[in-house]
């Protein structure tokens, strides 16, 4: 019981809580992370065929449907700067809500490849 209670005492006394999100920043934002030589990782969360239609340089494919299953075998470090786009933004959002449920700490989410106005491989 008093373990219960100093619990809800200390979380009280916190003030508000904020819940681990990801942040969205634009692309010229993103842009300019990959120019800066900052190591990052660059996640496609489209299909593969929509990825081998064109993405973006140094970007790894993993959809979004499967980001629940393949990050963590794929992306062990969960402090590492991630950076998420899809093809309009919707399933880019869901990847990066994924991502952070799963502990990952710097994922930052930029849209769809379909406002990309930079290099994209073919």
């Amino acid at each position: 019981m008093m373990l219960t209670l100093s619990t809800f005492v200390l979380s009280a006394c916190g003030g508000s809580q904020t819940e681990a999100s990801y942040h969205q920043i634009t692309q010229a934002e993103a842009k300019a992370i990959m120019d800066s030589g900052v190591e990052c990782i660059i996640i496609d969360a489209r299909t593969e065929e929509e990825f081998a239609q064109g993405h973006i340089p140094g970007a790894i494919l993993i959809p979004e449907y499967e980001i629940a299953s393949r990050a963590e075998a794929e992306l062990p470090d969960k402090n590492a700067l991630i950076l998420v786009y899809c093809r309009s933004g919707r399933r880019s959002k869901i990847a990066s809500q994924e991502l952070v449920k799963l502990g990952y700490t710097n994922v930052k989410e930029f849209g769809g490849i379909l406002d990309w106005q930079y290099d994209v491989v073919k």
